[in-house]
């Protein structure tokens, strides 16, 4: 189905997620998990992850989920809560499930983990464009 196969192609033109070697790990419509490690260039000068890597992982799954529905979907409001410290070698995964879908918005609370502990949490609301996305 088009939906699903929506975050790869995503993914395959997005140089930044590429960069941070961001992995889909499970997609399907309305839902998408995403993976990345930790490293060292990704710390900051107190030697943890720069904040900007959890939030970009979480808006990473938000943004793949959003447009699994088909249409182009941008995000609208996003923020994060950084609840533990990340160091380089962390695996972090973070999990998009469309919590509320309306015709226009959707609106998402993101958990990043590191194995079962929450180290972040996104909150991010979409907006639906009336554009479809082409195989």
């Amino acid at each position: 189905m088009l939906g699903e196969r929506i975050p790869y192609k995503m993914l395959s033109l997005d140089a930044f997620s590429t960069w941070l070697g961001i992995e889909i790990l499970e997609c399907e419509i309305g839902r998408c998990k995403v993976a990345l490690t930790v490293r060292p260039e990704m710390l900051n000068s107190m030697g943890y992850a720069h904040g900007g890597i959890s939030y970009s992982l979480a808006d990473t799954a938000f943004g793949f989920a959003a447009n699994t529905h088909g249409k182009y979907a941008v995000s609208i409001e996003t923020s994060v809560n950084h609840i533990e410290a990340l160091e380089a070698g962390d695996y972090l995964t973070a999990e998009a499930v469309i919590d509320v879908q309306k015709k226009k918005v959707g609106f998402n609370v993101i958990e990043v983990k590191r194995g079962e502990e929450t180290v972040a949490l996104f909150k991010g609301v979409v907006y639906r464009t009336s554009k479809d996305w082409e195989e």
